[in-house]
């Protein structure tokens, strides 16, 4: 498993350790900050290790240094099993102390070490060994990828896992603080060499799983110890996160006949601790999010959902209260109906205010700790009733109202949005999209407060997660009915957007065209020169080539607003004609979808309805035949948006209307309107119809 080589000793070998004698004599083997840290390790650390733990603390560089030892002891084969079991201990006790601890026995690379010390045949050296792992494992510190650098240890894991309910224990907990998606990894801390696991390769949760995790672990959920079951169980719930694949195998896996979802239902019940109900809701969860558990089975709707709102309750610590209110909003994101049972189940709209009352007044609070516990967790309760305000609001107007109705939610929104805590301010930008969805809500409470305001203070400076959140908002605020549409333009917003559309971050891209889309839409002519200025002819064309159908959807949609109303459509096609007749023809040659074909043709007949644009149609060959082609498409979408091109351009009351009827008809066009005049599709007739009469008029 690449863990039997010795490593290479970082110093000379050791001197002879003192004996007991001669150690207890000096009296000082363990500094008084040490014994204050570890008073354990004194009775623990035999006299010949006492040596060693004595030198990592030592002022002197070269002692330190010697030190190192402890690492050198724990390898070699010839040292007594009770002193490398010691050395394991010892070394598990320092890294329960400071990060700088953990990230000491990081460079002087301890977890080789303590990998190599899992081929050992002895059992309470194994189990020192993983116990160290476990507490280097779950530091914050620790990159997890470390555990993967060789593909069998993981097998090799696996296979101890049944030795003990120690092993069992520790390896579980392993798992559990290993187990991250891709997404989830953060960095900027980590200065150790890369691990073999490249960000191409498989993730976490696919090598335990195909190392036969769920097999492995799945019998440990029924174990006598409490501490098992609990491991075995975070194992699980970390497994499942955002992957069908475990979720649809743990559906199916039964343990002394009985079905996981049944043992984690019977986990939920209010009479077993609190840790195991909050870890087995999000089992099910991860379960019912990734579509094994169907949203309106009996275990999701009144068990596991009556559960998490159980834990936002006053009752509840502050820390559960905060992981109760993350799940509860993860399990209920993307369904209306448990959106909808949620918000009446407790009067759970109104708890969630409370989670913005800490820390509580000082002069209520007699406990300094009570108080720096408060603090510690203030920030997270407001992002978790944010994040749970956002996933209750997404679709129903009713539960909308509610939750602005709440006592001052839009001034703690607004205060949210300029919170410190970029996790918190994230939340509240997510809060405040979800309750932008609301046509009466843009209208009023949005209005009355001047959510723009803040709003666009975020979105000048802010990372690009909080950036995708809040132009999505913005988007809604620019919608031709919202009082906010007229201030924003006012506040400089068309550079900003027009910026977000260069982005590299996709999300960003089509927010920025999006929202420059509702922007234009019956918009000033002013505006439009604004928005196209910005934007530039070489921008226009990058986003209208873009790779991504949304970008370009979005493009176009923008093209469709600007080109219209007659004035309007003179003015810009005058301007930028030949630059947006090369970018139709371009689409309507390339390989593109119905939608964006058919977007393009309805551009054309906006184009068609200027009263001197039209004319760069009629004199453009290319264009017309392409619009003849498309008149006899098998699609009728794009059949009916040609059509709407022809009427423009041979309407009777305009000027110039014989000639440019003249030249269709040479082209073939009228023979074409007489075969739709017989279609079956009622819209294609009638429009087909219509246009004939502009021949006979």
């Amino acid at each position: 498993m690449g863990v039997g080589r010795a490593l290479v000793p970082l110093c000379p070998p050791p001197p002879p350790p003192p004996d007991a004698t001669t150690s207890s004599q000096r009296g000082s083997a363990f500094p008084p900050f040490l014994r204050s840290l570890f008073p354990f390790l004194v009775e623990e650390v035999t006299a010949s290790s006492r040596h060693y733990v004595d030198r990592l603390f030592d002022l002197d560089p070269q002692k330190v240094l010697q030190g190192v030892m402890l690492l050198y002891l724990l390898q070699q084969e010839t040292s007594s099993t009770e002193l490398r079991t010691e050395c394991a201990v010892v070394l598990g006790s320092l890294a329960m102390g400071t990060e700088n601890n953990v990230k000491s026995l990081l460079d002087c690379h301890i977890i080789p070490a303590l990998l190599q010390g899992l081929l050992s045949p002895d059992l309470k050296f194994i189990e020192a060994c993983l116990r160290c792992l476990r507490t280097i494992f779950i530091s914050p510190v620790t990159p997890e990828d470390l555990l993967y650098t060789d593909a069998t240890v993981i097998s090799h894991l696996m296979a101890l896992l049944s030795r003990s309910r120690y092993t069992q224990e520790y390896i579980c907990q392993i798992f559990s603080h290993c187990c991250k998606l891709q997404h989830w990894h953060s960095c900027g801390f980590k200065s150790l060499p890369q691990p073999l696991l490249c960000a191409n390769g498989p993730d976490h949760q696919t090598i335990l799983f195909n190392h036969g995790a769920v097999q492995n672990i799945a019998h440990l959920l029924v174990s006598t110890s409490y501490k098992v079951r609990m491991q075995a169980l975070k194992c699980f719930s970390v497994l499942a996160f955002e992957n069908p694949q475990v979720s649809m195998t743990l559906v199916n896996v039964s343990v002394d006949g009985e079905l996981l979802p049944q043992i984690f239902v019977k986990m939920l019940q209010r009479d077993k601790p609190i840790e195991m109900q909050l870890t087995s809701a999000k089992c099910l969860t991860s379960m019912c999010r990734a579509g094994a558990i169907r949203t309106d089975d009996s275990c999701i709707v009144l068990k596991t959902l009556p559960c998490l709102v159980r834990m936002c309750s006053k009752e509840r610590l502050l820390e559960e209260r905060v992981e109760g209110a993350e799940t509860l909003a993860y399990l209920i994101e993307t369904d209306v109906e448990l959106q909808r049972i949620a918000s009446i189940t407790d009067h759970l709209i109104v708890m969630l205010a409370d989670y913005f009352k800490y820390p509580s007044s000082v002069s209520a609070i007699t406990d300094i700790k009570r108080l720096d516990h408060d603090l510690k967790h203030a920030h997270e309760l407001r992002q978790a009733a944010f994040k749970l305000y956002a996933s209750l609001g997404a679709n129903d107007e009713d539960i909308r109202k509610k939750i602005i109705e709440t006592e001052n939610m839009m001034d703690r929104i607004v205060n949210g949005l300029s919170e410190s805590s970029i996790k918190v301010r994230l939340a509240a930008v997510r809060c405040l999209h979800s309750l932008s969805r609301s046509v009466q809500q843009l209208r009023t409470s949005f209005q009355d407060h001047a959510v723009w305001k803040p709003l666009m203070k975020v979105l000048q400076n802010a990372p690009n997660e909080i950036l995708v959140v809040a132009s999505s908002t913005l988007c809604n605020l620019l919608l031709e009915f919202s009082p906010s549409k007229e201030p924003i333009l006012e506040s400089g917003a068309i550079e900003l957007l027009c910026s977000l559309t260069q982005s590299e971050n996709l999300a960003l891209r089509v927010n920025g065209i999006w929202a420059l889309m509702n922007m234009a839409f019956q918009a000033e002519q002013k505006i439009k020169s604004d928005i196209l200025r910005g934007l530039s002819t070489e921008q226009l064309f990058q986003l209208l080539s873009d790779s991504d159908v949304n970008v370009l959807m979005k493009t176009l949609g923008l093209l469709r607003n600007l080109l219209s109303t007659r004035p309007h459509i003179d003015h810009i096609m005058s301007t930028h004609g030949k630059q947006i007749m090369q970018a139709v023809t371009l689409i309507l040659e390339g390989e593109h979808n119905i939608e964006v074909k058919e977007q393009t043709l309805c551009i054309l007949a906006n184009i068609a309805d200027g009263t001197t644009a039209k004319e760069l149609i009629m004199t453009n060959d290319d264009i017309l035949q392409k619009i003849k082609y498309y008149m006899s498409h098998s699609n009728a979408k794009l059949q009916l948006a040609a059509m709407f091109c022809i009427s423009n351009l041979i309407w009777n009351e305009e000027e110039g209307s014989q000639e440019r009827q003249d030249k269709l008809r040479d082209m073939g066009i009228v023979d074409i309107l007489h075969k739709l005049s017989q279609s079956s599709d009622p819209n294609l007739c009638d429009k087909a119809k219509t246009a004939l009469q502009q021949y006979l008029a």
